[in-house]
């Protein structure tokens, strides 16, 4: 028998405005008035912003798997890292001197557990001899953009870092994860058999011979 790590939730949402936040403020789980257009805000934001992308990326895969059964356990990680970027917003919504033992949050465990992912899926994956471009279908990309945004939700928390300290394996978690999206990217296009797009630095319009393929029908 398995104990839960954390508390429940313990909230009741019957109205969705306020009015309190007009005034460009919000408060943190501690209490604390913000600014909005704060560090922090954009940090729990942007991993907020993430988490709708995996959504995205997820019902696409759902669409795919009658005829790729083999995607249904990209599709429960899928679901597990939704939940996992929502405890990330919450501890970056906390300010660590307010963060609770029993407060949902991200441990070396699943950072770990990114590790085993990202190796198991890369095994069976060909080397590439060059960048990859997002494309070929559309849930390689949109593990592509969830690949970006993940880059950029840890962007801002380096620098939420520099300015006030935050737990540091909210950082490693986001860097794995966007590794792990791009490994899945490519994994996507193996099981569908699609072929990958990769970078052509003589692909662009000043070329001499001017000639370019065209777009596939």
């Amino acid at each position: 028998m398995t104990t839960d790590r954390f508390n429940e939730p313990r909230i009741t949402i019957n109205r969705v405005y306020t009015k309190l936040g007009d005034s460009g403020e919000t408060k943190l789980v501690g209490g604390q008035k913000v600014s909005k257009g704060s560090l922090r805000l954009e940090s729990y934001g942007t991993v907020d912003e993430l988490n709708a992308f995996v959504g995205v990326a997820l019902i696409t895969l759902q669409m795919e798997l009658p005829g790729h059964p083999n995607l249904k356990s990209l599709g429960n990680i899928l679901i597990q890292i939704q939940h996992e970027l929502f405890n990330l917003g919450g501890v970056l919504a906390t300010l660590p001197k307010d963060i609770h033992p029993r407060q949902p949050q991200i441990g070396s465990e699943e950072i770990v557990c990114l590790e085993s992912y990202i190796d198991q899926y890369n095994e069976d994956l060909p080397p590439l001899k060059s960048f990859v471009l997002p494309g070929g279908c559309r849930l390689n990309v949109e593990l592509h953009l969830c690949r970006t945004v993940c880059r950029r939700a840890e962007r801002y928390c380096v620098r939420l870092n520099d300015e006030e300290k935050i737990t540091l394996n909210t950082i490693k978690y986001l860097n794995r994860l966007s590794d792990a999206f791009f490994v899945w990217s490519r994994w996507v296009s193996y099981e569908l058999g699609v072929p990958e797009t990769l970078w052509n630095p003589n692909r662009l319009a000043s070329n001499v011979d001017g000639n370019q393929p065209p777009i596939s029908k």
